[in-house]
């Protein structure tokens, strides 16, 4: 299994989806003017401001901010060298800057990258996956972690969510002037009494179109997870260290203390797939699909 062959794959899976969340955008739009003629419109740029203040505010501090929300602290070569050496000589192998280092006190093996570039990033370990994996293991990790920085995932997960939420807050107005009254939608839209199956199709997208753009975002989301995988190992041309370092985390039943639904996305593992929520809901593929794929890379290694 050509792990070039893979990234490309994940790559193009990815511009789908963005795609096609662009254009669920403009089938919300369609909805929008077939339901509520030209006073819908009026609230699109609204909608579309709150979420790009809530999501891109995120993204600018995201550092920060995830630090906060896990309890993780900067550390420096004094307090840890190994680990400090080991993070270096990946970032060296990725031709990536050195980022911030951080610790979670944690016993549940995880790690975590963020930031939003290369250079405001920062790695983060929990002191569980520090005692219970070796260096190949944690090497596999860091790969993994600093491929997520290479690959802009912050980023790509920023437009995601603000497309998501920009169309779930219009959703939620155009829902509540159907209830309340927003405008007479006969003098907006002459056409809307001879087009009864398209206001019954607008309704629908319009009540559907947040779950579309959710499950569209949690796919990208275990999409991205797949492609830091495959570029972990051309990071490392080392797909065991990854393997063995999922099998741990498959082999362990503990999850982090802070499993906020905010943050289960950043992590290697997500804090959440131990629920028994479809894999549709999902922000991460599952353990046994990434080991396999690593372990067919081996075969072809």
């Amino acid at each position: 299994m050509d792990f070039r062959k893979l990234q490309a794959a994940n790559k193009l899976k990815s511009t789908e989806l963005l795609f096609g969340m662009a254009l669920l955008v403009g089938v919300v739009m369609w909805a929008l003017l077939t339901y509520f003629g030209k006073t819908g419109v009026g609230v699109v740029p609204f909608a579309v401001g709150i979420a790009l203040l809530s999501v891109w505010g995120s993204y600018w501090a995201s550092d920060k901010i995830v630090l906060t929300m896990t309890g993780a602290k900067i550390v420096t070569i004094a307090d840890n060298k190994q680990l400090y050496d080991l993070v270096t000589e990946v970032c060296i192998a990725a031709g990536l800057p050195v980022p911030k280092i951080a610790i979670v006190e944690d016993s549940a093996p995880n790690a975590f990258a963020t930031g939003r570039n290369q250079e405001h990033a920062v790695i983060a370990f929990t002191t569980g996956i520090l005692r219970v994996m070796d260096r190949e293991e944690l090497q596999g990790v860091t790969a993994h972690e600093m491929a997520h920085v290479a690959n802009r995932d912050t980023l790509v997960s920023a437009i995601a969510a603000t497309t998501a939420g920009a169309l779930a807050l219009l959703s939620d107005f155009m829902l509540r002037m159907m209830i309340f009254g927003g405008g007479d939608r006969r003098n907006n839209n002459s056409n809307n009494e001879q087009n009864p199956l398209a206001l019954i199709a607008s309704l629908v997208v319009i009540i559907l179109a947040p779950l579309a753009a959710l499950l569209l975002r949690l796919a990208i989301s275990r999409k991205r997870e797949a492609l830091a995988d495959v570029t972990a190992v051309a990071f490392t041309r080392n797909p065991t260290g990854l393997r063995r370092a999922l099998e741990v985390l498959a082999a362990d039943n503990t999850v982090v203390a802070q499993k906020s639904t905010a943050v289960a996305h950043i992590w290697i593992e997500s804090p959440l797939d131990g629920s028994k929520t479809s894999q549709l809901f999902s922000t991460h593929p599952p353990l046994a699909t990434r080991i396999a794929t690593l372990r067919a890379m081996e075969g072809s290694a």
